[in-house]
């Protein structure tokens, strides 16, 4: 037999494994069908579209925790004024739904299902979708960045009001705005902010209220309402012009809960029109707090600018002082009596000190006259006695005679003469001339 035969619960075990690991949590859209209510308060149905079906089960817990908090939606994030719509109510034989859960296999009829976690009329979820697709557009644009986003004014002087004149959000906005700040002039640009003709006079609002540029900021609020009372400021239109505007937007829609993307794109954002109020202007015991530290700093700059003054006018007066004519011929004139008395200790003192150098350089210069004449006679000996033996007449008076030749050659050589030559002979006591009889080299 083959060997890893399966049985069917391990096969059906393997294939739950794996569809609840590929499809852990989807949204699946299709048409209600054979819708069951048993007794257990479990819900099965079908959904269906023109091509294929899948089984749904949604289990009783699940239903109860869709159905926690009956003025919040868990979809959609929307906050309403009274109880919400049930899913449960919704669910019908022919209607179009949004389900999300995760896809199990049911072992007793072997058969992949949805376990239903989430469940939205088709309406509500196309408009859920087409916020994420929106966002996600706007943001890949930069409409979010936090870097282009710019601060409020402190305590705004104008103010340029974008919501209905009619709604209530107008009033919880100025009766906090009278309550706080130093006061401000409100300019109000009246606009629809639910319908289909709310997005376009929104952004005519935006774009008279930039046109203008009276104002220092923008601020656009609505009261609390459904996801469709809202849709106007999840328009594209009302959040390029947001995005486009020159001057910077205040953002307060709906309740905290409520996103939407023109709050997302605004420079900043509040959680209800009140606390958009609250942004703009500080309350009045800050102001005054900041006043009386204002004050406060003022004096004590004011008190140390007047004493650094009255050092500095000090410090002049005592450098005039020292700077006056008086002083300075006074001062000279110490100077000259300190220079005066040290002249008159030091003075013999130096005197004494130079008459000893003196005396001494005097011994000195006589002691080298000596040293210099004595060293020139010798000199003077040396050179004379050189002089006299270097005479060519000295050994003359010895008996020695000098001979030349009729030019004057002096003659070292017998070969300088021949017989019969005129020569001239040098004695110590004269001349005499001789003609040379006979030559005899040795």
């Amino acid at each position: 037999m083959p060997e890893n035969i399966l049985t069917v619960r391990e096969l059906t075990e393997r294939l739950r494994a794996n569809l609840e690991g590929a499809f852990p949590f989807v949204w699946v859209r299709g048409e209600v069908t054979n819708l069951t209510r048993p007794g257990s308060g479990h819900i099965y149905f079908s959904l269906k579209d023109r091509e294929a079906q899948i089984q749904c089960v949604w289990f009783a817990q699940q239903q109860k925790r869709a159905s926690r908090g009956q003025d919040f939606d868990p979809l959609t994030g929307e906050v309403y004024d009274g109880p919400r719509p049930s899913p449960l109510s919704v669910l019908r034989n022919g209607a179009t739904m949004l389900c999300a859960g995760r896809i199990s296999v049911y072992a007793a009829r072997g058969q992949y299902q949805l376990v239903v976690e989430l469940l939205q009329d088709e309406g509500r979820g196309m408009l859920a979708q087409a916020f994420e697709e929106r966002k996600r557009k706007l943001m890949e644009l930069g409409y979010f960045a936090v870097e282009r986003k710019r601060l409020l004014p402190y305590d705004a002087k104008r103010v340029a009001l974008i919501t209905s004149a009619a709604g209530a959000a107008i009033h919880d906005f100025l009766t906090l705005g009278a309550q706080r700040g130093s006061g401000a002039q409100i300019c109000l640009f009246p606009a629809s902010v639910q319908g289909n003709a709310a997005a376009a006079e929104i952004v005519t609002a935006l774009h008279r209220a930039g046109a203008q540029g009276w104002a220092q900021v923008i601020v656009l609020i609505r009261g609390g309402g459904s996801l469709e009372d809202l849709w106007p400021f999840n328009e594209e239109a009302v959040a390029e012009a947001v995005f486009r505007s020159r001057i910077p937007v205040l953002a307060g829609i709906g309740h905290e809960v409520d996103v939407t993307l023109a709050d997302m794109t605004a420079d900043a954002r509040a959680a209800t029109p009140s606390h958009a109020a609250q942004l703009l202007w500080p309350p009045r015991t800050e102001l005054a707090q900041r006043l009386d530290d204002a004050c406060g700093a003022l004096r004590r700059a004011a008190a140390g600018r007047l004493a650094g003054m009255e050092r500095s006018l000090q410090e002049q007066t005592k450098a005039l002082r020292w700077l006056s004519p008086s002083r300075c011929l006074a001062r000279l004139r110490e100077r000259l009596e300190r220079m005066l008395c040290a002249l008159e200790k030091t003075l013999p003192q130096r005197l004494a000190g130079a008459g000893r150098q003196l005396a001494q350089k005097r011994d000195m210069l006589h002691a080298r006259i000596l040293r210099s004449l004595e060293r020139r006679e010798h000199a003077l000996a040396r050179l004379t006695l050189t002089v006299e033996n270097a005479d060519p007449l000295a050994p003359l008076k010895k008996g020695y005679a000098l001979a030349s030749a009729a030019n004057g050659d002096i003659l070292r050589s017998v070969r300088q003469v021949a017989p019969g030559q005129e020569i001239h002979v040098r004695l110590d006591n004269g001349r005499l001339s001789a003609i040379v009889s006979v030559v005899r080299p040795e």
